[in-house]
């Protein structure tokens, strides 16, 4: 096309405009961090991890509930306990690494097409394929949750795309060095994520890579010894100091946590074979025909049409379309799935489809035919409209009358959000209204600001229903009755839960429990140190009777149980899920409430 992109941006998009949008959607992504409260099991636990670690200053040995809890490398609990020290413990910092790696993950997609495409059209590469990674539904949600799985995604695909950037033309050798001593610590980096997977998926990926390309001279230019020699820098020295310290380490990490989990069901997480398939195509909903594109694009990419530059041999956006391909084909054929395994596909994909609509839109704008974008418009609002019908669907969801009035406020809360996005979908359409009498660069701002616009509605859809989830979330939580129970809690205070491994409750009261009758996910941790623990019922029993002021926590199905016990324990609080007792030691007493069993 004949327009430049720089000078459509000058005229149309001032540099205070980008600005004041950069600005919004910040706020926008890390304002609503501290809107929700956690909820089990994930955030719960990697809340509680990092408070552990910054309650008792061991950073090198993570403990979670009290327990030596090796399950997982301590990156994202340095980093979340980093934020506690600087912001002091609460929700939203439990929340910022996550928010930090989500947000850092869509600048890098934008900052990679930008590079691989280069010149005018870099830059609507990379503002496009930004702006489908911050509206997908999946990676929106996944950047404000706590989990493992948003720090890990994003770190990966840093690895991938200063792969990509480290192959492009006219580098010089120190600059192709540099991004390739960068790809090798964003791989160290995700091995202190997640473990072994950070180094298993980009060698995978890279090995069928050079199979279907037969791009042997890719290996010359990876840099390797020198490579490793940051990678080992970075990721060696916690693994041998815990190693040091904790003997049983090794062989519960490397064996029972990859091999186990891969190869066994031992973790009950087994899914069906496509049990990640709907998670793509809701996740990435708005953008599937850019998406088919996008990987038709890759195909023509390994057959030798690059569209973008780089050396001779190098198929960058064929790399892209494997790595999704092969992370899908993985994890799939693990025994062990969990929604969040799918995630570190999105960015690759977003830059998969953002180059195909760049395409597109160049084409429509110079054509002066914007069928094909209406079509896509029809399709999104289409779907808004879906789930508008889908909305008594929600309103009768719940068992237990609490439940059911909690999700009758969510269908609020839902239809909110979609009448919301549907409005910004009407003001999307607007923007598209006489494409067909205006020039080339006019036609081109159009297409931008209509799929803005569209971003921005389904982005705001996916907030407003994450904001909304704390109708439900908050009951299971535990940060209601926690403020009831925390007076009675000092450092020395015995905390016991019956038969429950609580993943939230522990973070609210910010104290650990001891575990009773039941060990869950603890059991490695228990069995390194077994007399942090009561085996069974009649071993609390006896542990209340002995201790002074303990404090239990228990599920409302074992209330009875608990009370033929006829020990000294007065309720000070309970919630729709559990009572807490303490001994009636304290002054002043607690008054007894009697138990009422719950309604069905």
């Amino acid at each position: 096309m004949n327009t430049s992109f720089p000078s459509l941006l000058s005229a149309f998009y001032t540099r205070r405009f980008l600005w004041v949008l950069a600005a919004l959607f910040t706020l926008a992504w890390f304002g609503v961090l501290d809107y929700r409260h956690l909820v089990a099991s994930d955030e719960g636990r990697y809340g509680e991890i990092a408070r552990e670690m910054y309650a008792t200053g061991d950073w090198l040995t993570p403990r979670y509930n009290g327990y030596k809890y090796f399950e997982k490398p301590p990156l994202q609990g340095w980093m979340t306990a980093i934020a506690y020290t600087l912001f002091g413990v609460g929700e939203w910092q439990s929340r910022l690494w996550t928010g930090i790696t989500g947000y850092f993950a869509i600048l890098a997609t934008g900052f990679t097409a930008w590079k691989l495409v280069g010149g005018e059209r870099g830059v609507l590469a990379g503002w496009i394929s930004a702006i489908l990674l911050a509206s997908s539904p999946m990676w929106s949600v996944g950047g404000h949750f706590n989990t493992l799985d948003m720090g890990l995604s994003s770190i990966l695909s840093c690895a991938l795309f200063s792969l990509m950037l480290a192959q492009r033309n006219g580098l010089s050798t120190t600059a192709r060095r540099n991004w390739m001593w960068l790809c090798w610590a964003f791989m160290a980096l995700a091995v202190l994520s997640k473990g072994l997977i950070g180094l298993v998926i980009p060698g995978m990926v890279l090995v069928v890579y050079t199979l279907t390309t037969w791009d042997w001279a890719l290996w010359k230019r990876l840099h390797i010894f020198s490579g490793l020699v940051v990678f080992f820098a970075i990721a060696s020295p916690w693994f041998i100091l815990v190693s040091i310290k904790n003997p049983e380490f090794a062989h519960f990490f490397f064996i029972h946590e990859h091999w186990d989990r891969f190869t066994k069901d031992t973790h009950n997480r087994k899914g069906h074979p496509l049990y990640f398939v709907p998670l793509i195509l809701v996740g990435f909903i708005p953008w599937l025909w850019q998406l088919a594109q996008g990987f038709i694009n890759a195909w023509k990419d390994r057959r030798g049409e690059p569209t973008v530059s780089a050396v001779s041999g190098f198929r960058p956006l064929w790399l892209a379309g494997l790595w999704a391909v092969l992370i899908f084909a993985f994890f799939s054929k693990s025994q062990s799935k969990l929604p969040g395994y799918i995630m570190p596909i999105f960015p690759a994909i977003s830059l998969l489809a953002g180059l195909a609509l760049t395409s597109a839109f160049e084409r429509m704008s110079s054509a002066g035919e914007d069928r094909s974008w209406k079509r896509q418009m029809v399709y999104m609002t289409t779907l808004v409209l879906i789930a508008f019908v889908s909305l008594p669907y929600t309103y009768q969801l719940g068992k237990a009358p609490y439940e059911q009035l909690e999700y009758q406020e969510y269908t609020v809360w839902i239809a909110v959000a979609l009448v919301a996005a549907l409005t910004i979908m009407v003001y999307a359409w607007s923007a598209i209204r006489g494409f067909e009498h205006k020039d080339a660069a006019h036609r081109l701002r159009q297409l931008m600001d209509s799929l803005l616009r569209v971003a921005i509605a389904f982005f705001v859809l996916i907030q407003i229903v994450g904001l909304g989830h704390d109708t439900h979330g908050r009951s299971i939580s535990g940060a209601d009755l926690a403020k009831v129970v925390r007076p009675y809690i000092q450092d020395e205070t015995p905390v016991y839960s019956i038969r429950m491994l609580d993943h939230t409750f522990p973070f609210y009261i910010q104290h650990p429990t001891i575990m009773v009758d039941m060990q869950d996910e603890l059991e490695f941790g228990i069995n390194q140190e077994p007399d942090t623990w009561a085996p069974k019922v009649a071993d609390f029993a006896v542990r209340w009777n002995n201790d002074k002021a303990p404090v239990a926590v228990v599920p409302l199905q074992y209330l009875d149980e608990i009370a033929a016990l006829n020990l000294p324990m007065a309720e000070v609080g309970r919630d729709t899920r559990r009572a807490v007792f303490v001994k009636p030691t304290h002054t002043p007493a607690p008054p007894a409430q009697p138990y009422t069993p719950p309604v069905n």
